[in-house]
């Protein structure tokens, strides 16, 4: 029997094609699930060249790296003070059970994510509630994303995905509560910089008045000195003047008469008006050539 090449031909291009829709190959980023008219027949987790039977079963590829769900826009939540905050969080997760993850949200990403947005809002939702704004800014915030995250990881599970971390980017106040702050803060640091002003004019005052003190001290104690070797200097003087008038009482009578004629003729303007028996003039009377 003489085969037909045209026949030959065409089982060959069947054949082919149905040995290509045999075969499938895994990423080793991805999990695979095959189906048979609708049903999960098994997953393919290992990468690799994978087989299935065709026209009768397909194959459907999930992510399983690592992914990230970031907010588009912030969230509003209140805190144990109740005052708004502005929160921007983003989650890290991954599919660790392709065939829970496919039944629960139909394999659809966009299905999951809303799922663990709403999730991880409700956790945030309930941590702020219980905390101050600085524990969610500085104090306990790690303490505030671990919780988030243990309480989201438990939800999360139920339709295969694992939540790996949660983190806060940014917690920040709305515009109307930012400006009430800032002016609180601006209203603060006024008052603290008046009082630091006071306490500082205080002190000056304090040590201006201790420097005027002690200089009236000083003062007084110079002049109680200069007096002191004043009145030494004059009791010494009056000393020395009793011994030279003991000594010869005469010519120290001349001398000081001479001073006070020195004194009193100091200048040719000085008018003096006397009695002629005053003894002011005693030495001049006898100061004659005659010695009257």
């Amino acid at each position: 029997m003489k085969l037909n090449p045209t026949n030959f031909l065409v089982a060959a291009v069947v054949v082919l094609i149905l040995a290509s829709m045999s075969i499938f190959i895994v990423d080793q980023r991805q999990t695979a699930i095959v189906f048979q008219l609708g049903q999960v027949i098994r997953m393919e987790t290992t990468p690799g060249i994978k087989f299935k039977m065709p026209l009768v079963q397909n194959v459907r590829f999930f992510d399983s790296r690592i992914l990230t769900l970031d907010s588009d826009d912030p969230e509003r939540f209140i805190t144990a003070e109740k005052k708004n905050v502005l929160v921007d969080s983003f989650i890290k997760w991954r599919i660790f059970d392709v065939k829970q993850y496919y039944i629960s949200v139909g394999g659809d990403e966009a299905r999951a994510r809303t799922r663990l947005t709403q999730t991880v809002n409700s956790a945030l939702r309930e941590e702020f509630g219980k905390r101050t704004i600085h524990d969610v800014v500085a104090g306990k915030r790690e303490e505030l994303m671990k919780a988030v995250q243990e309480k989201t990881d438990v939800d999360a599970r139920k339709i295969g995905v694992e939540v790996l971390d949660v983190r806060l980017k940014r917690v920040d106040f709305p515009n109307t509560i930012s400006e009430s702050i800032y002016s609180r803060m601006e209203a603060e640091r006024k008052r603290v910089a008046n009082e630091l002003r006071a306490t500082g004019n205080a002190e000056s005052e304090k040590i201006r008045a201790d420097a005027d003190r002690q200089r009236v001290v000083i003062l007084a104690q110079a002049y109680r000195d200069a007096q002191k070797i004043k009145g030494e200097g004059d009791a010494k003087a009056t000393d020395i003047y009793a011994k030279a008038y003991g000594r010869n009482p005469e010519f120290y009578a001349f001398y000081r008469s001479l001073d006070v004629y020195k004194q009193g003729f100091k200048n040719k303007s000085d008018v003096m008006v006397l009695d002629a028996s005053s003894p002011f003039f005693k030495y001049l009377k006898g100061s004659g050539r005659d010695g009257k």
